[in-house]
């Protein structure tokens, strides 16, 4: 267990993580995208990663005791921002609510580096929500922009059902 990570299983670094999911759905959405075209590309591997995000919130849930709420959640944020990959500021947090603007986004430039900004938003910015479905689901996100679909910030508003 590292350091910034006090109730969630030992992981790679975050990043390092979705950049390894990255390049094998790279394959897959080119694969897919060649043999019945974009539109079935794009729901293959947003189902792929939406499925993956309720599994690992599930996993991660688990790894806490069970649905932790909002306080839980907010403990284990350090895995997201972990060496900068997410330059974040902190907008409210209480007991039913979790706001967070993120200003800068190591993702979204990676997955651009690596010619996957047409699919960046599916491999990272749908899985927020999902995540919330395994890890607990009276927690909810709202979002109106992402930088990696052109906004000046992502905007984070978790709240909590508890």
């Amino acid at each position: 267990m590292t350091d910034d990570t006090t109730a969630a299983p030992d992981l790679a670094p975050m990043l390092e993580r979705r950049r390894i999911e990255a390049e094998i759905l790279a394959e897959v959405y080119a694969t897919v995208k060649a043999t019945h075209g974009v539109e079935e590309a794009r729901r293959v591997v947003a189902e792929s990663v939406r499925r993956s995000a309720i599994a690992q919130g599930r996993a991660m849930a688990e790894a806490q005791g069970g649905a932790p709420g909002l306080k839980g959640f907010e403990d284990i944020q350090p895995l997201w921002t972990r060496g900068g990959t997410l330059e974040v500021e902190v907008r409210e947090k209480g007991d039913k609510v979790f706001a967070f603007d993120v200003t800068r986004c190591r993702y979204a430039e990676m997955y651009k580096a690596m010619g996957l900004a047409e699919i960046g938003p599916l491999l990272s910015c749908q899985r927020d929500g999902s995540f919330c479905e395994g890890y607990d689901p009276r927690i909810k996100l709202t979002r109106t922009q992402t930088l990696m679909t052109g906004g000046d910030h992502c905007d984070f508003r978790y709240e909590s059902e508890e």
